[in-house]
C-alpha cells in the first residue's frame, strides 16, 4: 500500500513557510495544516522577555502542536488523505534549547518525549533557509505587531539552530527526502517560476516514492 504523502515545511520565522504550505496544497489538492501562532498569549511577552516568558510559551506551543497532530493522524492520515503542514512538532526543540534555562528545558524535555513518541514523522520535508537580511524583510512585509520586537541577534542564532537541526535531521531520517530552499535566491511569492521550480522537486519525490496514485 502506498504511503500517504505527509509533508512538512520548515524554516526560521518569516521565511515564509505558511504562504509555500497554501500554495501547495492548493496545488496538489493536500490538507493544509497551519500552526497556531499568534493565538499564544505569551508570545508577545516572550519577545520582549524571553528568558521571563520561555516556559510558558513553549509550553503553550508544545501542547497545541501535539492536538493538532494527533487530530491530524486520526481524521487525514489513516484515513489515506494526504497533509501538508507548515511545521512540524519536533521544531519544539530547537526553540527550547536555545530559550529555556537548564532545570526548565529538563522537564520540557521529559515531557515533550512522552507526547511526541507515537507522532507521525513527515515522509517529506522541505526547509526554507535565507540570510538575515531577507529574513528581516519578510517579517517586516507581513507585519506581525507581535513580531516587531524580535531581536535581530535571536533570529540570527535561530537560522544557525536550524541549519543543524535539518543537517541532524537527514542524518536521522536518511530515507526522508529534504528539499533544501535558499530564500535569498528564490522567492515563490512574487515570482511563479520559483514556485514551479519547487512543485517540480516536490513532484518528483513524490513520484519517486511511489505516494501518488
Amino acid at each position: 500500500m502506498a504511503e500517504v504523502p505527509f509533508i512538512a515545511i520548515e524554516g526560521p520565522i518569516g521565511i515564509g513557510k505558511t504562504s509555500l504550505a497554501k500554495k501547495l496544497s492548493v496545488h496538489f489538492d493536500f490538507h493544509l495544516l497551519k500552526e497556531i501562532v499568534e493565538e499564544n498569549p505569551f508570545l508577545g511577552k516572550f519577545y520582549d522577555d524571553i528568558d521571563e516568558w520561555s516556559f510558558q510559551t513553549e509550553m503553550f506551543f508544545l501542547c497545541n502542536r501535539f492536538k493538532q497532530l494527533e487530530d491530524i493522524e486520526t481524521k487525514y492520515l489513516n484515513e489515506n488523505k494526504a497533509v501538508i503542514a507548515d511545521y512540524h512538532i519536533s521544531k519544539n526543540m530547537i526553540f527550547a534549547k536555545r530559550t529555556l534555562q537548564a532545570d526548565k528545558f529538563e522537564k520540557y524535555e521529559q515531557i515533550y518525549h512522552i507526547l511526541t513518541k507515537d507522532m507521525p514523522v513527515p515522509n517529506m520535508m522541505i526547509y526554507l533557509h535565507a540570510g538575515l537580511d531577507t529574513i528581516l524583510e519578510r517579517i517586516r512585509n507581513r507585519g506581525r505587531d507581535i513580531e516587531q520586537n524580535i531581536k535581530p541577534s535571536y533570529l540570527a542564532q535561530l537560522a544557525q539552530d536550524y541549519k543543524a537541526y535539518m543537517n541532524e535531521f537527514e542524518l536521522l531520517h536518511p530515507n526522508i527526502p529534504v528539499i533544501r530552499i535558499n530564500g535569498d535566491e528564490k522567492d515563490f511569492v512574487r515570482h511563479q517560476d520559483d514556485l514551479e521550480d519547487i512543485i517540480e522537486h516536490v513532484n518528483k519525490h513524490l513520484k519517486n516514492a511511489t505516494v501518488l496514485k
